[in-house]
């Protein structure tokens, strides 16, 4: 079939919110697509049973209602559409509120995963320095070093800055020591951190007890039914972007306007659907290639990052739901055209063919209208760049996806996450994978809770005299002498045990 025509039939636009998806150069057959019917039929049937409120984490018995919070009146249950709108209420008034009194200029936002990711995509892709009512910094991790280059940022500044701590349970590790480190900046500054901090977190959790206590300006919370990497509609990603001036009402309405759009069973006019039977086509529904993400805007630049958790987490397990050995997932990377046609687009073209692109183009250029020549402007070679891959890897055999947005804009935005968030149910169904838990990382977190631990044995067990590792091993009742060691020369490292041939003292 011509590519043309082939695009003319393949080619899925949503006037609603202005997203087209076009899939004609992946090599698919209409009989493919035919034979994934029933099992999308299937899929549909599992998300709207999900959007009634059906139990889609058994590890932690709750049900997954993001699509609940841009649009609140498909909540099954009259407290959960109140609370969403009283929480979306309270989110506008607050940030109305602080911009009226003019005392805070800064927004240190603290989080890790979906409650950094999200608020940090929205911020990037839709600020800007001449229009944004605050500046926001983040700590999105728990690296002292990283920690103290977004410290010097705030130097002088403290006074005007409002610190968002976001944790759903109040224990996450690197939310808890961003905290810890924030109060005790503030403490240094003679700057009172209470009267300027704001907890976005499940109510009853460790972290809205402690901002009880230590009488915080505010809480805000986040709803056991919204898992981290889907909360940036929720009171994660608005109430930031609400303080920085960021274009919430559109945000949600774009996002409710695709969530509608890809509700619908006609496989052929959902742009979520195909986008996973795409998915599932590339990769022959067990991740045997990587996706590759070409946001062909600066302001995108984030959301191949954001995607990685989104998908990831999400698709990355070990077992199926009937719990046999799949190990499922598929790896996400990129960065931003036409940078990445200096870098690794070399790779694409002509190296391993283990891949698949998704290019994101935008239409509208924005910035300077300046003509380089006559009749070409800067857009135009950025457009240029992005057709001319697509055509070269098409020209080598190598397939791919076509999103395009009208602009980055707050409605476009929202409709580019809830097209992913909905096509990562979908796949998820397609290969019988639970899409909505992440034992992986719990697994992650209490291997590093024991090795703290261990590191605190080790430290007892230190005296004057040097002591090898395998008799600190023991002593500490350590199953690896490896992890002994690695723990030590990180101490001896940073000078708080001393290394010498004979072994380690304190």
């Amino acid at each position: 079939m011509p590519l043309y025509k082939r695009y003319l039939e393949y080619l899925v636009s949503d006037p609603s919110t202005g997203v087209s998806l076009d899939i004609s150069r992946m090599n698919f057959s209409s009989a493919w697509l035919d034979s994934m019917e029933p099992s999308m039929q299937r899929a549909y049937d599992e998300m709207a049973q999900l959007e009634k409120g059906a139990i889609a984490n058994p590890d932690e018995n709750r049900m997954v209602g993001h699509y609940w919070l841009r649009a609140p009146a498909l909540a099954p249950s009259a407290d959960i559409r109140i609370a969403i709108e009283e929480t979306e209420a309270r989110v506008r008034e607050f940030a109305a509120r602080i911009h009226d009194s003019g005392a805070f200029t800064e927004v240190l936002s603290i989080g890790i995963g979906g409650s950094a990711l999200g608020p940090m995509l929205l911020a990037d892709a839709l600020g800007h320095p001449k229009r944004d009512r605050m500046r926001l910094h983040f700590l999105d991790n728990t690296d002292p070093d990283g920690i103290e280059r977004v410290f010097s940022l705030l130097e002088g500044r403290l006074d005007r800055t409002l610190v968002l701590v976001i944790s759903k349970s109040g224990t996450t590790p690197e939310t808890h020591n961003g905290m810890k480190l924030a109060e005790a900046a503030f403490a240094r500054a003679g700057v009172a951190f209470g009267p300027r901090a704001v907890a976005i977190t499940l109510p009853g959790s460790k972290l809205d007890r402690y901002a009880q206590e230590q009488g915080w300006l505010d809480r805000f919370p986040m709803f056991d039914w919204v898992g981290g990497r889907t909360s940036v509609t929720s009171a994660v990603g608005l109430l930031p972007a609400a303080l920085e001036g960021l274009d919430i009402d559109g945000l949600l309405e774009g996002a409710a306007r695709m969530d509608e759009a890809t509700r619908t069973r006609l496989t052929r006019r959902n742009p979520a659907a195909l986008l996973a039977l795409m998915w599932h086509y590339a990769t022959g529904g067990r991740g045997r290639r990587d996706m590759v993400i070409l946001p062909y805007k600066d302001r995108l630049l984030l959301f191949g990052r954001y995607l990685q958790q989104l998908i990831m987490e999400s698709l990355g397990k070990q077992y199926d739901r009937e719990g046999r050995l799949v190990e499922q997932g598929i790896t996400v990377y990129g960065n931003k055209g036409s940078t990445d046609q200096h870098a690794y687009v070399q790779q694409l073209r002509e190296g391993v063919n283990n891949f698949f692109v998704t290019f994101i183009r935008v239409l509208e250029d924005g910035g300077d209208p300046l003509e380089l020549e006559p009749g070409v402007r800067t857009g135009d070679y950025l457009d240029g760049f992005l057709l001319g891959t697509r055509q070269a890897l098409t020209d080598n055999g190598r397939e791919s996806i076509l999103i395009t947005i009208p602009r980055v804009d707050a409605r476009s935005l929202g409709a580019l996450i809830a097209l992913f968030e909905r096509a990562t149910g979908f796949y998820a169904s397609l290969v019988g994978i639970n899409a909505y838990h992440q034992p992986g990382v719990e697994a992650g977190k209490k291997a590093a809770a024991a090795l703290l631990e261990l590191q605190k044995k080790l430290l007892a067990a230190l005296g004057p005299a040097p002591k090898p590792v395998d008799q600190l091993a023991a002593e500490a009742g350590a199953d690896s002498e490896e992890a002994v060691a690695l723990i030590l020369e990180h101490l001896a490292a940073n000078g708080r045990v001393k290394a010498s041939k004979a072994g380690y003292s304190l």
